[in-house]
């Protein structure tokens, strides 16, 4: 990603001290667990997108970084409620905050950061930024809620899948796209583009983080984790309605009853390649990443936007 980083590095490194800013607390351990989180902040891709975006339609500014802000929080606020709702002790190769501090803490971790988003746009009067994002928030709630419910039941249609990760992923890395646009320019057109571009670019990132539960262990993330929470992703669900009528039944079994046995889980990923289903997803991963590139060519060719292509082409190509 050297030329999205050469093109908003000052802005990145203006953007951290802005965030610490916007995330510390007066109360002793709500700010020690803060550090820690931040600390421990990923790839930093949604702001990055914010801020290209931003860029593509015109000049980074104030409401630029706070979008960027507001995005990252609500982010790590999905992050600290995911842990605790899939009891994940492990989080990008580190003790999650649920790991450390608990369930309570966790939780209420996760709602400062909420309360701490809505406070930094109210009290700039960034409505506009405010409403994109709390759109992101409500349709993350709602697709972890379909994928519980539909986990019940392991006959997952491909569409509802894609409505799921739609909701849970994709809905904010459109809206980050958008709040930048947004930020930039105020052009409905120019925010609704994007806003599609961060959608298409958020599906081929999720189909990637599903490929990698087949990949290895140095991601920060077990491999077969997804069957182990009985999480049914596309190369699962590929091989469910592809194989035979009695690896079927046994896959449906293991993935019921024994999850957490490792030999029978591998058996479980096995099956998965030899079905295909890792060649189908990853040919669907492309499917949703051409489509990106070709919303992002709508703009005229520039700097910026050869850097949001670079930054697609990493969704796809990144190897943790």
């Amino acid at each position: 990603m050297k030329l999205p980083n050469a093109l908003i590095q000052k802005e990145l490194d203006l953007f951290e001290v802005k965030f610490k800013e916007a995330v510390q607390s007066q109360a002793p351990l709500l700010d020690r667990i803060m550090r820690y989180v931040v600390k421990r902040k990923g790839k930093q891709l949604r702001p990055m997108f914010v801020m290209l975006s931003a860029k593509l339609c015109g000049e980074i500014n104030d409401s630029t970084y706070r979008a960027a802000s507001l995005v990252e929080i609500l982010h790590t606020a999905t992050l600290v409620h995911d842990d605790v709702v899939d009891d994940s002790l492990e989080r990008r190769g580190f003790f999650s905050t649920y790991a450390l501090w608990k369930t309570k803490a966790s939780v209420l971790i996760g709602d400062y950061l909420l309360a701490k988003g809505l406070l930094l746009s109210l009290d700039h009067n960034d409505y506009q930024l405010l409403h994109i994002l709390s759109d992101a928030v409500k349709k993350i709630s709602e697709g972890e809620l379909l994928q519980l419910e539909k986990a019940r039941n392991l006959n997952l249609k491909e569409e509802v899948y894609y409505d799921i990760i739609r909701g849970k992923t994709a809905s904010l890395l459109a809206s980050a796209c958008a709040a930048g646009a947004w930020s930039a320019a105020q052009d409905k057109t120019h925010t609704e583009t994007l806003r599609l571009f961060g959608e298409l670019t958020g599906m081929a990132f999720q189909i990637k983080d599903d490929l990698f539960d087949y990949a290895s262990e140095d991601i920060g993330k077990p491999t077969g984790n997804d069957i182990k929470e009985k999480k049914l992703t596309l190369p699962l669900i590929y091989t469910l309605n592809h194989c035979d009528a009695a690896t079927r039944r046994k896959i449906i079994y293991i993935v019921k009853n024994n999850s957490q046995d490792k030999n029978k889980v591998d058996w479980v990923m096995q099956q998965v390649q030899a079905t295909g289903g890792i060649s189908y997803a990853t040919k669907q991963m492309n499917h949703f990443k051409e489509q990106a590139l070709n919303v992002l060519h709508t703009f005229p060719d520039s700097d910026t936007r050869r850097g949001l292509e670079d930054m697609v082409l990493f969704v796809t190509d990144r190897k943790y």
